[in-house]
């Protein structure tokens, strides 16, 4: 590996780490904040930095008190612990769920932190290099391959039962493919028949006509592509 020596602890490796740490961490936080997606360029790099001085400590205990620390104990820690901010960046909405990727980089900030704050910093480096560039280029495939495969994910509200049976009805007499299908029925008088399903619709028909059709059929209140 390139930087072997920095494993070594002087006062030059130990400030060379922590920079890493903070420059890693806020490449990632800005490139999700450019998105404006949750996690931004503070976050990360506190989570990262963060995450090397614990290890930096753990080395520190360990020189310090030879065969009394083990060195793998306050980083598993720091692995666990973090999760209470991804957990933080992600929400549920119409029982769609968003922040995951946000919560991950989070996480993966923490292991990046923990790598450059133990010296291997060309880990640290390459893994940080590989996720901006997957998370660039994996949209883009998944994009791809979505629009080839025919599956869209539905939420539907609807003014009664009868609108969602014929909804149901409907799709499967021209031949779509029903993976998931949920009515949630309102808990009080006035309120909407929420309906949550995914479909595979026919290469014969347009996706974007077809949804439009859906969308203009009677009882139906509003028809959104998650």
């Amino acid at each position: 590996m390139f930087f072997t020596s920095l494993t070594e602890w002087t006062p030059g490796n130990v400030l060379i780490r922590i920079l890493t740490a903070l420059v890693l961490g806020g490449a990632i936080g800005i490139d999700r904040g450019v998105k404006r997606r949750g996690g931004g360029a503070r976050t990360d790099a506190a989570v990262c930095l963060g995450a090397a001085i614990v290890m930096l400590t753990a080395q520190y205990m360990s020189l310090l008190f030879p065969g009394t620390v083990n060195l793998s104990r306050m980083p598993s820690q720091v692995i666990s612990g973090v999760g209470f901010l991804g957990a933080g960046s992600i929400i549920v909405s119409r029982r769609q769920i968003k922040g995951l990727t946000s919560a991950a980089s989070i996480w993966i900030c923490a292991c990046i932190g923990l790598a450059a704050g133990i010296g291997f910093v060309d880990g640290a480096v390459v893994v940080t290099v590989i996720l901006l560039v997957g998370l660039h280029l994996l949209p883009i495939i998944e994009d791809r391959i979505y629009q080839r495969s025919g599956y869209v994910a539905l939420y539907i509200e609807a003014e009664d039962s009868k609108t969602a049976a014929f909804l149901l009805h409907k799709m499967k007499m021209d031949g779509c493919k029903i993976d998931m299908y949920e009515v949630d029925k309102p808990g009080t008088g006035g309120q909407t028949f929420t309906i949550m399903a995914t479909v595979r619709i026919t290469r014969k028909e347009n996706r974007e006509d077809y949804l439009n059709q859906l969308s203009q059929m009677d009882g139906v209140i509003s028809l959104d592509s998650l």
